[in-house]
């Protein structure tokens, strides 16, 4: 998916809603366990329930693949079911070099044809390029997060600036605004801040709202430019509502919620 698919679809929509699959088999309503594929079973219904609100869909890949092969035939179902005028992103965060990089590129954009993939880029340029030599495609590299374990490396001063903004800077010179996103943690609004004035074009993916604390009010007020600029992704506060026969229900209701909240901002 292009840059202005996604731009069409965010202002279709008037939204900018990524779902994540962060599909817990241990927190699956228990009337679907004794289904032939409860994880493809439980994301087909909250799919379903959200598609009418979502831009996006992340599947984080360590939950499919945690679960062997069943798992990745779990996840490839899902991609498949997903429509195709929605962004989709392989949370993967793949970060090797060479040949290796190639070929996990080569998995998250062919075999499995997703949209995007989460990178991490600390072992520099040869764990990041190889992502970007696919038209329409994208790379999401991590960025500054927003767990306590950030303030090891990526708060650190080098330089004279913190490691995040050379990290942010650098990468923004291997690709383009239409092949490059940044992760960016949604809880320090002034962090939320510096980072736009940094990179006033690129897309953010935005993680940290909802059950780790942030809110659409300060993300959308402190990153939103003229393109929208940002996917906020929302996992247990929408996939994990409710753990009766009326989950997705409550999974439609939560994104009509945050949809109805991010309107505002357009």
């Amino acid at each position: 998916m292009n840059r202005k698919q996604l731009i069409d679809n965010i202002f279709s929509k008037k939204s900018v809603l990524c779902v994540g699959l962060d599909t817990d088999i241990a927190k699956i309503p228990a009337h679907l366990i004794n289904d032939e594929d409860p994880v493809f079973a439980f994301n087909k219904a909250i799919i379903d329930a959200t598609r009418d609100q979502a831009v996006a869909y992340k599947i984080n890949t360590a939950f499919y693949e945690a679960q062997g092969i069943k798992g990745w035939i779990s996840m490839e179902k899902t991609l498949k079911y997903i429509p195709g005028n929605i962004f989709t992103i392989a949370d993967a965060k793949r970060g090797d070099i060479g040949n290796s990089s190639e070929q996990y590129a080569r998995t998250f954009f062919h075999t499995y044809p997703f949209d995007s993939v989460t990178v991490a880029p600390y072992m520099g340029i040869d764990s990041v390029k190889p992502f970007l030599n696919f038209d329409g495609k994208w790379a999401i590299v991590l960025g500054i997060t927003s767990n306590a374990g950030s303030a090891d490396f990526q708060l650190r001063e080098s330089e004279g600036e913190l490691i995040y903004e050379k990290v942010l800077k650098t990468v923004a010179s291997w690709g383009t605004i239409d092949n490059t996103m940044f992760v960016i943690g949604a809880t320090r609004k002034e962090q939320l801040r510096h980072v736009r004035a940094l990179l006033p074009l690129h897309f953010f993916l935005v993680p940290g709202v909802g059950a780790q604390g942030g809110d659409v009010a300060t993300v959308c007020a402190n990153t939103m430019n003229n393109d929208a600029g940002i996917l906020i992704n929302v996992s247990r506060g929408i996939i994990f509502a409710d753990s009766s026969t009326s989950f997705a229900e409550r999974a439609n209701e939560e994104a009509i919620k945050y949809q109805k909240e991010m309107s505002l901002y357009f």
